[in-house]
């Protein structure tokens, strides 16, 4: 009877999260500004119940009185719920509530400084997460460094220390590539990208490709507009895409297919994990090696638009005019150094991570303050990039992360970036996934995916995961391999490893 019990009470709690969830979700898609206020309590109140009910002592005793398990599925459920239970006890109900409240200001304060490019309307609200942030790693404990404990709560496993070196050794191997490229010149015409594509035409061609191409559907997801988008779910059936909408329409096509691929990794997980702490991805990092691969090895490829063209033709020929596949493909892989991360493209969107990296450990050291974190941001973007943005809001302010405390969280997009070429090149060696990804016909890699990342969930750990699928651990080199074949490919560079 203890791990019925303990299943009926994981639900509960469970149920409490997707409440606060969703409550989330209608705060970012079309909640009226005035509701600010009390959907801050609110959720602080559904998350402190969520935290009393999965940390209080009569879940301690049902755990240790389950034992080992019956099975396979009892024994995962198990072990990924003492690794939370442990954590989260450690954190008092008090300090998570304050932490709701305390996100909820930030979101909105963030939302004015954007909206009006002024960081120092942010920068109290930045220091309240900093200190949050420092509470929450000391509350857990770490053995290196602070930002271990909060890293761990999105890369489990992971230290600072093994981030550094692959973030040193990535940016050694790909910065001379940038500049190979930029001192090559490009006289490609980039305007297509901005040519005239309607509002509900650019969301409803992203969503037919999403469907068509990734497997989405309407049956258990949806699509919304947000200021910067996201995913989220509140069950396998329920998935929630967000995109943003601009004259740059390539933000919403790749924005869409991006979030599409997290939520067909929420919708690959088991039923068996359902409403349990194991139902969801491994981690943030092999959570973004799914959308970066839908993204970018998929939709930017050339059997992606040899195939889908037509379509675009049909819905926007203003956009196509003059062009081919081929035209199309080069110019969406343009390399161009730029301000916005969630707009950058494959070779110097690493360049924003690191940056992010950086910034973080010194400000949560205290080697940087928060006053300073502009000026610092801004050398960093001249350091990697060779630009200074010209105002806060496509500077600093840009990322919606830092206003909901995910410190810790940037590291992952790299890491999935690295762990999706990985992952591609170990699904190709099946002939009918090699064969689909020539043609543009997705299903059996989404087999594959299911198969051996999806369906676990997070029954396993990261780096168990990546072994198992791969038969190797995480390496940066098919991914720089990949970037080099790609781009010098694309720019007629000599081939250079």
């Amino acid at each position: 009877m203890s791990m019925e019990e303990l299943r009926r009470r994981l639900a509960q709690v469970s149920d409490l999260e997707a409440a606060a969830g969703l409550m989330s979700w209608d705060q970012e898609t079309q909640m009226p500004e005035e509701a600010a206020r009390v959907r801050g309590l609110q959720m602080a109140t559904l998350e402190g119940l969520a935290h009393e009910l999965f940390t209080d002592a009569r879940t301690a005793k049902l755990l240790e009185a389950a034992g080992d398990g019956q099975d396979e599925t009892e024994a995962s459920i198990l072990r990924v719920t003492r690794r939370d239970h442990a954590k989260a006890t450690r954190l008092p109900t008090e300090f998570v509530e304050e932490a709701a409240r305390a996100r909820n200001e930030a979101h909105h304060a963030w939302l004015d400084a954007r909206g009006h490019s002024r960081f120092a309307t942010f920068a109290p609200h930045l220091e309240k997460m900093l200190d949050l942030a420092r509470r929450q790693a000391d509350l857990l404990g770490y053995e290196e460094h602070p930002y271990d404990a909060l890293l761990d709560e999105y890369e489990p496993g992971m230290r600072a220390s093994q981030v550094e070196p692959v973030f040193a050794d990535l940016r050694d191997r790909t910065l001379p590539l940038l500049r190979r490229i930029v001192a090559a010149g490009d006289a490609a015409d980039y305007s297509v990208l901005t040519r005239p594509f309607g509002r509900e035409a650019q969301k409803a061609f992203a969503w037919r490709v999403a469907g068509e191409a990734f497997g989405l559907k309407r049956e258990f997801a949806r699509q919304d507009e947000s200021a910067h988008p996201f995913q989220t779910n509140f069950s396998r059936s329920d998935l929630r895409i967000t995109t943003r909408v601009e004259d740059y329409w390539p933000a919403c096509l790749f924005g869409t297919w991006h979030e599409t691929g997290h939520a067909m990794y929420e919708r690959g997980v088991s039923e068996r994990w359902e409403r349990t702490p194991v139902s969801a991805g491994a981690s943030l990092g092999v959570h973004e090696s799914q959308s970066r691969m839908f993204e970018n090895l998929l939709g930017r490829s050339r059997p992606f638009w040899e195939r889908y063209f037509p379509q675009l033709a049909e819905v926007a020929p203003e956009v196509t005019a003059g062009l081919d596949p081929q035209t199309l493909y080069r110019a969406i892989n343009r390399v161009n150094p730029s301000l916005i991360r969630v707009e950058a493209d494959e070779v110097t969107y690493n360049f924003h991570v690191m940056l992010r990296f950086e910034l973080e450990l010194a400000l949560l050291e205290g080697r940087l303050r928060v006053d300073e974190l502009p000026e610092a941001w801004n050398a960093k973007m001249g350091e990697y990039l060779g630009l200074t943005p010209p105002d806060d809001a496509r500077g600093v302010l840009q990322d919606i992360h830092w206003s909901a405390g995910l410190i810790g969280y940037f590291p992952t997009y790299t890491l999935g970036n690295l762990l999706s070429v990985q992952l591609l090149e170990a699904a190709r060696r099946d002939p009918a996934v090699a064969a689909g990804v020539e043609s543009a016909e997705y299903g059996p890699l989404l087999a594959w995916l299911v198969k051996n990342v999806h369906q676990h969930g997070r029954s396993l750990l990261p780096a168990e995961l990546t072994e198992r699928a791969t038969g190797r651990p995480l390496t940066a080199d098919p991914y720089v391999r990949y970037l080099h074949e790609k781009y010098e490919g694309i720019y007629g560079l000599k081939a250079e490893v």
